[in-house]
């Protein structure tokens, strides 16, 4: 059943054609700390990722077992969960929270909207998706992705 979440995880610009996927994708996303502590960005969700992502905090899913944490401060942190299409007011808020968080950092891509902008592309409102206003490394899939997910995703950048 694992492979076949991680077979839904799509690394966006981290897996090459001539490369084993699972390989390359474990040296250049783990961490060699094992541990990692991310910040969680909304920047325009329906709020049905925020819901899953807690849901792999909960005793059911227990992600801190792997060494994820989440921080407040992005300048404590080795990533950036994203979620939800950038709104045109918090298009200035990803840049300075991406610029905060210290190298080497992963960005990670939460749901379908993050990832493509979803049926709220076409707003008035909508800047674009995250993965077009910044280099994204991970990409989770789904409407929303459910935490089993979302945990085997993170579990590449613990490398647990």
């Amino acid at each position: 059943m694992l492979k076949q979440l991680l077979r839904t995880i799509i690394h966006a610009g981290r897996v090459s054609e001539t490369e084993p996927p699972a390989e390359q994708a474990s040296e250049q996303l783990s961490f060699p700390s094992g541990s990692v502590h991310l910040r969680h960005l909304d920047v325009g969700s329906c709020n049905g990722c925020e819901l899953e992502i807690n849901a792999c905090f909960s005793s059911i899913y227990d992600i801190e077992q792997y060494g994820i944490s989440m921080a407040a401060s992005p300048r404590h942190c080795d990533g950036v969960l994203i979620t939800g299409v950038v709104t045109k007011n918090l298009v200035g808020p990803l840049h300075q929270t991406i610029a905060a968080v210290p190298a080497p950092k992963r960005l990670i891509a939460i749901g379908d909207c993050a990832i493509d902008g979803g049926p709220f592309l076409a707003s008035y409102a909508v800047e674009g998706s995250p993965a077009d206003l910044v280099p994204i490394d991970l990409k989770v899939p789904g409407c929303p992705p459910d935490p089993a997910t979302i945990v085997a995703a993170l579990r590449e950048l613990s490398g647990r």
